[in-house]
């Protein structure tokens, strides 16, 4: 199993509060940190949110090895070529160390306020549907047109010294069969949304059916689950993750709240990831 540490929904606080965390688990032992793509908190209090990329953009320039990305962006905020060229930004800034991972969004209260428009779920998978193929368009380094719905791009590319070529690219969600099916098209990985063993089952094999049913090679879709904080002793601890393995997840996304302890990364680097 490989560990990432997210710094989920719930997270607030300052730029610096989030280096301390991703220092610290560059010495723990995670391959990732990943943070939401969010305005506002989602505990509905009016606290401190830094910025998704210029978050990132730190982080490229602040820390060595781990990798990080969006766990995830919204269709709602970022125009896709627009999203790319700062991919491509931050793959060169980070040598190579950036990923980028992509949803339908879902949270209405960041929306209104600054009057950016939330769409009906339909719509917003239309809309990451074509926002993929964006991705992947520009991506090929050939000029790339796209006539969509929602967006329409002529002879488009992104130029830039990429070093990945390209980064890793994450669809997530909670499993919905439509979320499956565009990992199965489009990413490099599939991300679940705090699904139980059972239900991860469920997703995966869905998946493999997908993949099949395309021509892609199983292996081509790396399948992770996002968590909360794993509970109890190192026992408990094992017990939980040999579950997740059994159900095929290959990647947990372990989710960090604000309020915890300064020594609960170092702890899970040492009792899980090292022990």
């Amino acid at each position: 199993m490989e560990y990432r540490l997210v710094l989920g929904y719930h997270w607030y606080g300052s730029y610096r509060d989030v280096l301390e965390s991703a220092l610290g688990a560059e010495d723990a032992g995670f391959t990732g940190i990943f943070r939401g793509d969010h305005l506002l908190s989602v505990d509905g209090a009016d606290r401190s949110v830094t910025e998704g990329y210029l978050t990132l953009a730190g982080l490229a320039r602040d820390t060595t090895r781990i990798r990080f990305g969006m766990l995830v962006s919204p269709v709602t905020f970022r125009h896709p070529a627009l999203l790319v060229r700062m991919i491509a930004t931050l793959d060169e800034m980070s040598d190579g160390r950036i990923e980028l991972g992509l949803g339908a969004g879902w949270y209405e209260a960041e929306h209104d306020p600054i009057g950016i428009p939330l769409p009906p779920v339909r719509e917003r998978f239309d809309r990451l549907e074509e926002q993929l193929a964006i991705v992947r368009g520009l991506w090929s380094g050939r000029p790339f047109t796209f006539e969509g719905r929602y967006h329409q791009l002529r002879q488009a590319s992104v130029p830039g010294r990429w070093v990945q070529s390209p980064p890793p690219l994450l669809v997530g969600g909670e499993g919905k069969p439509r979320t499956v099916a565009l990992a199965a098209r489009f990413a490099d990985e599939l991300n679940l949304d705090q699904l139980e063993p059972d239900r991860c089952r469920d997703a995966l094999e869905r998946l493999d059916v997908a993949l099949d049913a395309i021509g892609r090679p199983r292996d081509a879709v790396i399948r992770s689950n996002a968590v909360a904080w794993l509970p109890g002793d190192r026992h408990a601890q094992r017990e939980r993750i040999a579950a997740f393995e059994a159900a095929g997840v290959q990647r947990l996304y372990i989710k960090r709240r604000p309020d915890a302890p300064r020594s609960e990364i170092a702890d899970f680097g040492r009792d899980v990831i090292r022990g």
